[in-house]
C-alpha cells in the first residue's frame, strides 16, 4: 500500500478531486489517501493557508495529489502553490500539453512539454510595497548607485536568477527529453533586454548543452517563442523557461490543446513530487457540476507513472480516449451541442470504460 497526500483545494477542487479519486480507485491500485487541507478553507479552519501538517504529510509520503487552491489577487495570503514549491524545493514544474481525441484544436498532432524553473525569478517574493519604508531606502540606493529616479508611486519586484538553479532546471529538461525520447529542447529567454538575469540564464543554459549533444537544442527569445507557438507549435518539443515565462507560456500551450481543463502538471524536487492540474479554483462555477475534471485526472495518471503503476496509467488513458472518441464525455469547455457532461458523469464514463477493460 502506498500512501499519497491528497489536497482537494478550493472552489471546484472538491468536485474534480472527488471525481479523480473515484477514477483512480476504480483502477484497483493500492493507494491510501491521506487527506489534508490547504488554501482558503484552511485559513478558516486553521488560521493558515498552508498548515504545518500539510508539509509534514508530503515530507512523510513523498508524493501528493493536489487540487486547485485560490490565490487572492493583489491582497491576502501569498500563493500556496508558490509556498509549497519553495518549502519542498520543488524546483521543476513539468506541464505536458498533448491534444486528446475529439477536443477541438487548430493543431491536431500537438505534443509539447513545458519545463519551468519553480523557485526563483519574480515568484521569489522579494517585493517593495509602494510607500513603505523599505522602498524609500531602495529609492535612495537606486539614485545613488545608478542615478535612477524611482517614481514615488512605484512598487518593485526583484528578479533573482542563479547559476545553480539554472543548471539544475536545464539539466532536468535535457534528462527529461532523453528519458522520454523527445527530440529537442528549446530554451526561452529575454537576454537581449535583461542581460544580468536572463543573460545569466542563457549563458548557463548554453554551457549545459555541451553535455547533451545527442539532444537537439535551440535558444529563442520568449516573444518569438510565443509567436511560434501560435503559428507553428509542431516545430517545438520540450521548452525550458524561467518561472514567470514558464507560467505564461504553459497556459498558452494549454489553450492550444483545448484549455486548462485538459492540462495536467507535476512538480519535482529531489525527494518529493506534487501532481496538480494547472487550472485555478474557478469559484464562479464551484458546486454547479460544470467543472472539467480531466486535467486533475491526467495529473493522477502522471502520478501513477511516477509510482511505477504504468499499467494502471495506460488503462486510465485508454478509458479516457475511448470515452472522448465515442462522445460519452463532452465537457462544457469543449462547447458541445446540447447538454455537457457533468463532473460526475465524466468520472462515471471513465469508470465504466475501465471496468470494461478488465
Amino acid at each position: 500500500m502506498t500512501t499519497v497526500t491528497f489536497i482537494e483545494g478550493d472552489g471546484i477542487g472538491p468536485e474534480v478531486g472527488a471525481a479523480t479519486r473515484r477514477v483512480v480507485d476504480a483502477l484497483g491500485v493500492d493507494i491510501d489517501w491521506e487527506e489534508c487541507q490547504a488554501g482558503a478553507g484552511a485559513v478558516e479552519a486553521h488560521g493558515n493557508p498552508l498548515p504545518p501538517q500539510v508539509l509534514e504529510s508530503i515530507r512523510r509520503n513523498k508524493v501528493a495529489l493536489k487540487g486547485p487552491v485560490t490565490t487572492p489577487v493583489g491582497t491576502g495570503f501569498r500563493s500556496v502553490n508558490v509556498a509549497l514549491r519553495q518549502e519542498l524545493d520543488l524546483f521543476a514544474s513539468v506541464r505536458p500539453c498533448k491534444l486528446l481525441p475529439a477536443v477541438p484544436s487548430r493543431f491536431p498532432s500537438l505534443d509539447l512539454v513545458v519545463v519551468r524553473e519553480n523557485t526563483e525569478d519574480l515568484y521569489e517574493g522579494i517585493e517593495f510595497e509602494m510607500g513603505s519604508k523599505e522602498i524609500v531606502k531602495l529609492r535612495g540606493h537606486l539614485k545613488y548607485i545608478y542615478g535612477y529616479a524611482l517614481a514615488r508611486d512605484a512598487g518593485v519586484s526583484v528578479k533573482p536568477i542563479s547559476v545553480t538553479a539554472t543548471k539544475e532546471i536545464v539539466r532536468f529538461a535535457f534528462d527529461y527529453a532523453k528519458t522520454n525520447r523527445r527530440r529537442k529542447v528549446t530554451l526561452g529567454h529575454k537576454a537581449n533586454i535583461m542581460k544580468f538575469s536572463d543573460g545569466l540564464w542563457l549563458d548557463t543554459g548554453l554551457q549545459i548543452t555541451e553535455s547533451y549533444r545527442d539532444v537537439g537544442f535551440e535558444a529563442v527569445q520568449v516573444d518569438e517563442l510565443a509567436m511560434r507557438l501560435a503559428s507553428q507549435p509542431d516545430d517545438l518539443d520540450v521548452i525550458v523557461l524561467p518561472n514567470l515565462y514558464g507560467d505564461i507560456i504553459s497556459d498558452l500551450c494549454a489553450g492550444l490543446i483545448g484549455g486548462l481543463g485538459f492540462a495536467p502538471g507535476m512538480n519535482f524536487g529531489r525527494e518529493h513530487a506534487v501532481f496538480e492540474p494547472t487550472h485555478g479554483s474557478a469559484p464562479d462555477i464551484a458546486g454547479k457540476g460544470l467543472a472539467n475534471p480531466i486535467a486533475m485526472i491526467l495529473s493522477a495518471e502522471l502520478m501513477l507513472r511516477h509510482l511505477n503503476r504504468a499499467g494502471a496509467a495506460e488503462r486510465l488513458m485508454r478509458a479516457l480516449r475511448r470515452s472522448l472518441e465515442e462522445g460519452r464525455v463532452k465537457t462544457a469547455d469543449m462547447r458541445p451541442e446540447g447538454k455537457p457532461s457533468t463532473t460526475e458523469e465524466v468520472a462515471d464514463s471513465l469508470i465504466a470504460a475501465i471496468e470494461g477493460d478488465q
